[in-house]
């Protein structure tokens, strides 16, 4: 089932994300997040940082695992997924070391690394709460559009789509990796819930394809039609241009 909350803009829809996994910690203090990264979930992250600042959620227990990684990319480069996460969130709040979940990007066998990680989420999982953006191209991590899905951890091909849209982390588009390892579209799935972020009206087409009714691999998010629990933040700007209206969790 998903359910669309629309907020006024960006920072409120920050906010209240914010807010709903703070509750989330509260009621489980060892609760497990699965993260995403990119432009979108910045303003989560932020508000995070504010409220455990505030005193009103505690990180020490919380286990993390992350989306995705870029292949080829150390931990330590400005533009990889850890750093990014380091930068944004782990450093400024009281998480500790061995409870953040990374798959490999420096990797010298593909099968080994993303077998390692899928065996790290298989002991510590199901993930209690699965942070999710939307490409402009549909994929939620890094499953790009295809003939098929594929369910656990997996190297993939950068969509040329994906490329452009992110060479504006880098200095120009060919300083981004063509591949990453990122989590399945099965592992995804088997988070109890989800919470799907979009404030960009170029999410638009992607984001329609949720409440089609239709399961297209060549739209990967389109499969979160079939998860039990899907909360959709998006803002003002965005829901203007949605063509399917469930029923709104939320109207700020």
């Amino acid at each position: 089932m998903i359910q669309l909350a629309i907020f006024e803009d960006y920072q409120t829809l920050s906010r209240q994300a914010a807010i709903y996994i703070a509750d989330r910690i509260k009621q489980k203090p060892n609760t497990i997040l699965g993260l995403a990264t990119g432009s979108t979930p910045l303003g989560l992250y932020e508000e995070l940082v504010s409220l455990h600042k505030a005193k009103k959620v505690n990180f020490s227990e919380v286990v993390t695992f992350n989306l995705d990684e870029y292949a080829s990319l150390p931990k330590e480069h400005p533009q990889s997924y850890y750093y990014f996460m380091q930068q944004h969130l782990f450093s400024k709040v009281n998480i500790q070391l061995h409870n953040i979940h990374f798959p490999e990007g420096m990797f010298h066998d593909a099968n080994h690394a993303c077998q390692l990680y899928e065996q790290q989420l298989l002991e510590n999982g199901p993930i209690d709460l699965q942070i999710l953006g939307i490409g402009s191209n549909g994929h939620i991590g890094f499953n790009e559009p295809a003939d098929r899905m594929t369910l656990q951890t997996h190297i993939t091909d950068l969509a040329d789509r994906t490329i452009v849209d992110n060479a504006r982390f880098f200095n120009d588009e060919t300083e981004v990796p063509r591949k990453a390892i990122t989590m399945g579209i099965g592992s995804i799935m088997k988070a109890k819930t989800i919470l799907l972020l979009a404030n960009n009206e170029t999410k638009t087409a992607a984001l329609n394809a949720l409440f089609s009714g239709v399961i297209d691999p060549n739209i990967p998010a389109s499969i979160l039609q079939l998860h039990e629990n899907v909360l959709v933040f998006v803002n003002s700007d965005v829901a203007k241009h949605l063509k399917y209206r469930p029923t709104a969790l939320m109207n700020k």
